[in-house]
């Protein structure tokens, strides 16, 4: 029976961070009710991912019935996310990418459906407001580890930026260092990856 659980677990933790991934990609999307609708339609699929790990019955109208419940009405998201047409704005809010909160959402979302169904739980004692408090606390879990997928991402691309061009050609070492200290300067780069990256382009040379 633990075995079991623990297997169920592990794959409920691969859907959480698959659906999360998902989301951060969905939350790019330049257009307010797109982007909305698309991370809405990425939060269903992981909740129906998570009844069949858990062989919980679903629906889609409870599905759509919880997530809302969750994580606020769609028109309350679609304003949120508008900001990013505001000039001086752009796509941050409070210094957190619209991508990074996507994902918090989605991640703090599939937190609360993975321990409700441990414990027992179907969605006919899914009860929002209890729940609530659990949301909030994963959410703000979900920035941090969300934020640290989008900086690895970004690591990765400064790797391939070090010895590539944007169009597949070798760049300039001197664009490879400028790039890698605007990295750095945002905080993606840390002092030491920086003057590694740049130890190695300089020997290249």
């Amino acid at each position: 029976m633990l075995d079991s659980m623990q297997t169920n677990t592990e794959k409920a933790n691969t859907v959480i961070r698959n659906h999360m991934m998902w989301s951060m990609g969905a939350g790019l999307i330049p257009v307010p009710v797109a982007d909305v609708f698309a991370v809405s339609a990425v939060q269903l699929d992981m909740v129906r991912q998570l009844c069949k790990v858990y062989e919980v019955d679903y629906k889609d109208t409870e599905g759509k019935a919880v997530i809302t419940s969750l994580t606020g009405s769609v028109a309350a998201r679609v304003g949120a996310r508008a900001i990013k047409f505001i000039p001086g704005v752009g796509s941050v809010i409070g210094g957190v990418t619209l991508a990074v909160l996507s994902g918090a959402s989605t991640y703090a979302l599939g937190e609360v459906f993975k321990k409700h169904f441990e414990t027992g739980g179907t969605f006919l004692d899914f009860d929002p407001s209890r729940l609530r408090k659990m949301y909030d606390e994963m959410f703000e879990k979900g920035k941090k580890y969300a934020r640290e997928v989008k900086e690895n991402e970004m690591r990765k691309e400064a790797m391939q930026t070090e010895t590539m061009g944007e169009n597949g050609q070798e760049s300039d070492p001197m664009d490879k260092i400028r790039e890698l200290a605007r990295l750095k300067e945002e905080g993606i780069l840390t002092e030491e990856e920086f003057q590694e990256l740049k130890k190695k382009i300089i020997g290249e040379l």
